[in-house]
This record gives structure tokens, sequence and C-alpha cells, in this order.
């Protein structure tokens, strides 16, 4: 499914008139001198980009460090108003741009349709260590309170409902003589640090894509194994081919450059063009390490 279908940044000319004093859309913000950056004005004027991007159902930048990858999918994801978690990179003159960006649909925007970045998937791994380490401690109690019912020490009265919990957990736990670990099992939440970095990464996505809307990834594979990344690239395959999802991908990953019928855009290139995964510096990198070292296979 495409509900993006075009999308124009201010061209050269229409920047200039930003702030050309003559012009109608000049800004009295232009005067003060306040300001330390005028971003993301002048980052991609003299990059060539195309009148209008075009999308597909997948559509995947792809370019070095400092490119502008980010500030594309940030400068989409703002003019669309789509939802997101994590704060991004952005200055006083950043809506003053957007309000030059325009747009083309080919169907309404669904409301669940966002923005995902890398600093969403460190969140999620931050977020899961931070509940390790309470379920970690939750574990060290358990074993404390085993103990201490299988001293002949503990006291088995019950109390009243408050203290129906600790009650029951006692009796369980004399009743059917179970062991440390089978006790600690039974009473505590399975603990998501069976789960590597990576899956955890890998789950984000899984849990934050939802059938029939528009996803921008910024950069998805950080964090992601080079099996994991394979794992992403079927599972948005995937989630186009029977979910009705479209998807705009920043990445440098010759894995998710790979995603199949995606368009590709070099932001390395001059004038920015449109070209085949296979062309691209970062995956001829790739080609001739592997091939300079194939003696080591």
């Amino acid at each position: 499914m495409v509900y993006l279908k075009s999308f124009h940044f201010p061209s050269p000319y229409e920047e200039e008139g930003f702030f050309n004093t003559k012009s109608s859309t000049f800004s009295p913000k232009n005067f003060r001198t306040c300001y330390t950056t005028k971003y993301p004005f002048g980052m991609f004027t003299e990059r060539g980009l195309p009148d209008n991007f075009e999308f597909r159902e997948i559509t995947v930048f792809c370019g070095n460090n400092g490119s502008g990858k980010s500030t594309i999918l940030n400068v989409i994801a703002e003019t669309l108003n789509l939802k997101r978690t994590s704060p991004y990179n952005r200055s006083d003159f950043f809506d003053d741009y957007v309000e030059l960006c325009r747009y083309e649909l080919q169907e309404n925007l669904p409301l669940r349709s966002s923005v995902i970045t890398s600093d969403d998937v460190f969140e999620r791994v931050l977020d899961i260590r931070r509940i390790n380490d309470g379920i970690d401690s939750r574990r060290e109690d358990l074993l404390q309170e085993w103990l201490q019912n299988n001293s002949g020490n503990v006291d088995t009265a019950f109390h009243g409902l408050q203290d129906y919990e600790r009650w029951k957990r006692v009796v369980d736990s004399q009743n059917k003589k179970i062991s440390q670990s089978q006790f600690i099992r039974s009473n505590l939440m399975r603990n998501v640090q069976e789960r590597s970095n990576g899956e955890s990464a890998l789950s984000l996505f899984v849990d934050a894509i939802h059938d029939d809307a528009l996803f921008l990834l910024d950069e998805p594979e950080n964090s992601l194994s080079p099996a994991n990344q394979l794992q992403l690239k079927y599972f948005l395959e995937d989630c186009v081919r029977h979910h009705g999802c479209q998807f705009i991908v920043s990445t440098h990953s010759p894995f998710l450059l790979s995603l199949k019928g995606a368009r590709v855009y070099d932001i390395d290139s001059f004038p920015l063009k449109e070209c085949k995964w296979t062309e691209l510096e970062c995956v001829k990198v790739y080609k001739e390490f592997f091939e300079e070292n194939s003696y080591a296979f």
C-alpha cells in the first residue's frame, strides 16, 4: 500500500525567498541575531535534490554519516505530523522549513502512522534492563522467603485477607516441598533478560508496527546483528505484502538496502539520484572486503 506518493523539499530558490526581504515568504525572524544555526535551511541547497521524491511501498535513503538521512526523515515526519516517541535534533527554524514543504498522498494517511528511530530502540533496551534490575531484586527477596519458609521457624498462622498471599506461599512451599527454583519460577514473571539486546531491539519493531499504516524507520539496524537485520528485512517485506504497510527507511545496512521492490535514493550522489542497491558505495565496500578475504572462507 502506498499512502505517501511524493514529497517536495524547498528548492534553493524557495529557501532564498525565505531570507529575501523582498519576498512574500520572508520572515522577520531573519533580523534577529540570537540564532546560532538556521538548520535545516542550507542542508540540501547544493545537493541537487529532485523536484519531488517519489515513494513506493518501500523507499530507502542511503548515505554516509552526516549525509542528511535522518534530517530527511524528520522533515517528512514533522510535515505529516506523524507520531513519535523520542526527541530529535531541531532548531528554531525547523517549523519554517517544514512550512515550505509539500506532499501528495495516494491514500488517506492512517492515524497510527509513526516514526521509529534508533533512539527508540536504545530506550527499549534500557527499559528492559531497568525491568530486569527489579526482577533480580525480587528474585533475591523470594529466595530469602523460601529459606525462611523451610527453616521450621516460619509463622504459618493466617492473619486475615491482607496476609493471604504470604500465607498461601508458605503453605504451598511446605506442603509441596518445592525446590528453590520451582518456588521462584512460580512467583516471578519470566525474566526478559533471556533476550539479547538485539532480540529486544527486534521486538520493538514487531510491537510498534501495525497493519495499514505508514512508518518511517531511522537506521533500524542499530543494535541488530546481521542475522537479526535479515529477520527485520523479511518482517518488513511481509508487512508490505500482507498487512498494508508502507515504509520509508534511512539505512546503510546491505540487508535492508536489499528490501524487495524498494526504491533506493543515494544521498551521497550529486545530483541526488535513484539507483540499484548493488551500485551503492557502502555495499561495494562490503563486496570488496569479502572478495579480498575470500581465502579465509
